[in-house]
């Protein structure tokens, strides 16, 4: 088990989630609870709150994009082998509605093949309340192993 697995384990998602947005400050912006982690997934949730709202009322575009990199990131952390590094490459993403209410960014890596270096694309889906998809994303991560 990887030693973010088990700090995520041992601390809870509550704590985990505060250590996270110590560790990178600018996640704190959203407010993030990291629900749920594992090799392959992770769910990020994001409270509907007003500081995170664009002109028209809804979740911003970028406290969206905040919410797929978080959890594309913890996911990936907890998926590459021992000793391997990862960075964030690249980020596609499509807005396709209005997040009125608080979401839910689902990180699903379990098809990708995490033993080697190189790219690798992860895909983010977030819903809001109603379990609509209001956005989509396909991060791209750079793996070195060691």
């Amino acid at each position: 088990m990887s030693q973010v697995l088990s700090m995520f384990s041992a601390a809870g998602p509550e704590k985990f989630s505060q250590m996270a947005c110590q560790m990178a400050p600018y996640f704190s912006t959203i407010n993030p609870l990291i629900a749920e982690l594992s090799a392959g997934r992770s769910v990020v949730r994001v409270p509907f709150r007003k500081e995170i709202t664009n002109h028209l009322g809804t979740v911003h575009a970028i406290a969206l994009c905040n919410a797929a990199e978080l959890a594309a990131g913890v996911m990936t952390d907890v998926s590459i082998p021992a000793g391997a590094r990862w960075i964030p490459k690249g980020m596609t993403v499509e807005y396709l509605a209005k997040a009125k209410t608080s979401v839910r960014a689902v990180a699903d890596g379990g098809a990708v093949d995490w033993s080697s270096s190189g790219d690798k694309i992860v895909a983010v889906e977030i819903y809001d309340e109603e379990n609509l998809k209001v956005f989509s994303a396909r991060i791209t991560m750079n793996v070195k192993t060691a």
